[in-house]
């Protein structure tokens, strides 16, 4: 029987969406299967928002009807008959998954004593415990503690059993307060603050309720969260004292001047970024103020409304923000608020979820992104113009993944981010162009390439290059890593790490491996994307660090030296380059397992294993595939990917003194994202191993 939770609240708007993100986000990182129920629902059409949002984000696949139980309507006809509908259908979820987490419903219209009393009958029916939500945005800590206590009053005389409460959308400066007043009901209790982003429209929903249509302007943009609203009924100079970033202006319809202003400061570097303009009164601007909008060359959303200015301020204010119709920022600033503010690890033993021994490349992924929060490193992405390494950088700073450093400049970077509606304030943006550094740089890269007869007014023109700069960075410790490779070739990305990082002691070739997340188990693959025909020596080498790799990535390494025979049954070149190279990785590191060489199938079929070697330690279990060459690497990978349907991450480069790493230039955000989060990995553990270096000096000499 699955585990689950069921997220309750004794009133409206307490942010149950924010929470239910977060918990399906968590438990994905744990479990192979979560799934998601909404017991009451206004639509079986399919536009519950949050329910569309959750069962994308679950890992158990599961339609629309299958993660509903009754409407409102279901339950004002017969509650009894609708609980009973509501047990059945949660069955059927719960048959396929390990957690399950149950949303609670909105306070719409259910009658009856309470709607929390019927939430919480539910809960008992289920078997599952709540966890209680409460809103804090228009209470004092005092108050909330006794919401709070009355709410979980109200649940144990239905029978239902509350195993935490949480205070959400608390002022921020309140949330230690509000978290002691809830601790004295003697319960688990956490508090998260509000972010009015969350609660925040978007232009979309807001020209929806305003019956707009789009005159001008990128419906691209329609995304966008229209964070504040202004009426920009006043003279031009007090328009401009009032504008913010992520705005919604509102002015008459009939007048140019203002449109014609608002407009101008949106273009210009030394004002916000507005989100929209709404032009009110159903008139729209002549062809000669259109004219000259247009020749401002701006994407902004200009709306025409029907309604007067009252009206459409009316419309504006109370059109609800849902997180789940949100753009990717609202929906990271969600999750990062919930992990930054809840311990995952209490919930997991409130719960009894233990970790799954399976690994989903959903949960790879998540813990990928657990691991460089843990120990946040300082990242260089060079291609800072870019809009997905952008969009990227929103989702890795709002989840606090990583520290990151852009190269661009300055000024277009933000204002076109503020214009995709993304937050880069947490990030430092350095255009390598103008930057002081370059002097530092240059003199560095003339010592290096000396030896290549490089000069120091030479090596000023290189190092302005961004994958120098950034390289440069890495190399004198003011960036941990780097990733490169969305706009540019893999050459131009690593060529400046042979010329600056180097390899590692002992390692004579840089290679790289692709991790290769099947349904239930992480794979590693080298090497895939670098070295066209490796020697034996070589070969070994991208066995050593393939296994160290794995063991990064907690995978545990058998290494498999692969070929087109098994053992002594064939001979050859090739077989004997393998063979060779299987050698050297034993005598080199005698504490590994390997096997070679050795055919695909006896690598990772126990039976074909048993037929063939039968007494090895690798032979049927193998985690690590060592390619002989790059035409079987690649041609492999991409077969698995697109047969099996596994989802490979990389290519993560090995060798280098730090890490660098290259991203396709088709590569999507969430490639971005996993890479980002790979490299940061890669140089916690490069900075672990420099310190036990130092430790074993330091014991050496004393």
């Amino acid at each position: 029987m699955a585990r689950s939770i069921y997220i309750a609240s004794p009133e409206g708007y307490t942010g149950k969406s924010t929470v239910a993100l977060g918990l399906v986000d968590l438990f994905t990182r744990r479990v192979e299967k979560v799934g998601v129920f909404r017991p009451v629902t206004r639509s079986t059409t399919g536009d519950d928002a949050i329910v569309n949002l959750l069962t994308g984000r679950a890992s158990v696949e599961r339609s629309y009807d299958e993660s509903i139980g009754v409407t409102y309507d279901e339950v004002h006809a017969d509650p009894e008959a609708a609980l009973s509908t509501i047990v059945d259908k949660y069955r059927a979820v719960e048959r396929d998954c390990e957690v399950v987490v149950i949303v609670g419903s909105d306070y719409t219209d259910v009658t009856g004593p309470t709607e929390l009393s019927f939430n919480a009958r539910v809960a008992a029916n289920l078997g599952a415990p709540v966890l209680l939500v409460v809103g804090a945005l228009h209470h004092t800590s005092a108050e909330v503690a006794q919401v709070a206590e009355l709410a979980v009053a109200e649940i144990a005389a239905n029978h239902a059993t509350t195993v935490g409460v949480l205070a959400n959308r608390c002022r921020p400066e309140e949330l230690g307060q509000v978290r002691e007043a809830l601790a004295a009901s003697g319960l688990p209790a956490w508090a998260l603050p509000e972010v009015p982003l969350l609660s925040a429209p978007v232009v979309a929903d807001l020209m929806a309720a305003l019956d707009g249509e789009l005159i001008l302007g990128d419906e691209e943009l329609l995304s966008r969260e229209a964070e504040h609203m202004l009426v920009a009924g006043m003279s031009t100079e007090h328009v401009l004292e009032r504008l913010r970033d992520g705005q919604l202006a509102i002015a008459a319809g009939d007048r140019p001047e203002v449109l014609v202003t608002l407009v101008t400061a949106h273009a210009s570097e030394t004002f916000p970024s507005l989100s929209a303009i709404v032009l009110n009164g159903g008139y729209r601007p002549s062809p000669q103020v259109t004219k000259m909008v247009e020749g401002l060359g701006q994407r902004l959303p200009i709306i025409s409304t029907p309604h007067d200015t009252y009206e459409s301020a009316q419309i504006v204010a109370s059109t609800r923000g849902i997180l789940a119709r949100g753009t990717q920022r609202k929906i990271d600033t969600a999750l990062g608020v919930f992990e930054q503010n809840l311990d995952a690890e209490s919930l997991m033993r409130i719960l009894d979820v233990p970790r799954s021994e399976v690994v989903t490349p959903l949960m790879f992924e998540s813990t990928l992104l657990e691991r460089a929060r843990a120990d946040r490193q300082r990242i260089v992405l060079p291609e800072g113009g870019d809009d997905r390494i952008m969009r990227a950088a929103s989702t890795l700073l709002s989840r606090q993944v990583a520290d990151l450093i852009l190269l661009g400049n300055e000024t277009q970077v933000r204002a076109r981010a503020a214009e995709l509606g993304l937050d880069l304030d947490a990030a430092t943006i350095i255009d390598p162009a103008t930057s002081e550094l370059v002097q530092t740089f240059a003199e560095e890269y003339a010592r290096l390439r000396a030896h290549k007869g490089m000069t120091v007014e030479r090596a000023r023109e290189i190092v302005r290059d961004v994958s120098y700069f950034g390289t440069m960075m890495v190399h004198l410790g003011q960036a941990d890593g780097m990733v490169s490779g969305a706009t540019h070739t893999t050459a131009h990305t690593i060529k400046p790490s042979f010329e600056i990082i180097k390899t590692k002691p002992d390692t004579s070739i840089v290679s790289s491996v692709f991790l290769m997340c099947l349904a239930d188990r992480v794979l590693v693959y080298g090497d895939c994307a670098v070295n066209p025909d490796p020697t034996a020596e070589q070969l070994a080498d991208i066995a050593i660090s393939s296994a160290a790799t794995a063991a990064q990535f907690d995978v545990a390494p058998r290494v498999a030296m692969l070929s087109y025979s098994t053992g002594q049954s064939g001979s050859g070149a090739d077989v004997d380059k393998v063979r060779s190279a299987t050698e050297l990785v034993k005598e080199r590191r005698p504490d590994l397992f390997v096997e070679g060489p050795i055919q695909y199938d006896a690598a990772v079929d126990a039976s074909v294993a048993r037929t063939k070697m039968p007494d090895s330690e690798v032979a049927g279990r193998a985690t690590v595939f060592v390619f002989p060459d790059l035409n079987t690497g690649n041609n492999t990978y991409k077969a698995v990917q697109r047969s099996a349907g596994a989802v490979a991450v990389g290519p993560v480069l090995q060798g280098l003194n730090k890490p660098v790493n290259d991203l396709s230039r088709g590569a999507l955000v969430q490639d971005i994202v996993n890479t980002v989060a790979i490299t940061a990995v890669q140089a916690q553990a490069d900075k672990a191993a420099q310190a036990a270096q130092a430790v074993n000096k330091k014991e050496i000499n004393v």
